[in-house]
């Protein structure tokens, strides 16, 4: 498969799991190593504080859906991918955020990919990158 191809499949089934609010696959999607950056009023965000986070909105179904458009790719190896996307998630109330994402999926031991890596981009970089 093609780094496009990984990663869209990675983003399909991130997609499935919060669609039907499968928290074990979704966790799957998540490398244990995991650093988030770019969360207002926070650092980073490692694992267990996305394993928490996700537990809390999956049990309580406050996340209707999530979507991703204008994929991209900057730089794919056989280990190692990174991509830009734009993010869009739809609250059970109705409301949506979106926000571009950069995203870094590596092939772990156990041959699975998962993000080890996401960041949250300013508009300008979004725009600079043609994915806002």
């Amino acid at each position: 498969m093609t780094p496009e191809q990984i990663a869209q499949d990675w983003m399909d089934r991130s997609r499935q799991t919060i669609a039907t609010y499968d928290h074990a696959a979704h966790m799957n999607l998540i490398s244990k190593n995991v650093q988030v950056f770019g969360i207002p009023g926070f650092e980073v965000i490692g694992y267990d504080d996305w394993h928490a986070q996700s537990a809390h909105e999956f049990q309580q179904k406050l996340i209707q859906s999530a979507d991703y458009a204008g994929l991209k790719v900057r730089h794919g190896s056989d280990t190692q991918i990174m991509f830009v996307t734009m993010e869009t998630i739809t609250a059970s109330d109705g409301s949506v955020d979106s926000h571009p994402l950069e995203a870094v999926l590596s092939k772990e031991d156990d041959g699975q990919w998962r993000v080890t890596q996401q960041r949250l981009l300013s508009d300008e970089e979004a725009s600079h990158l043609g994915i806002a």
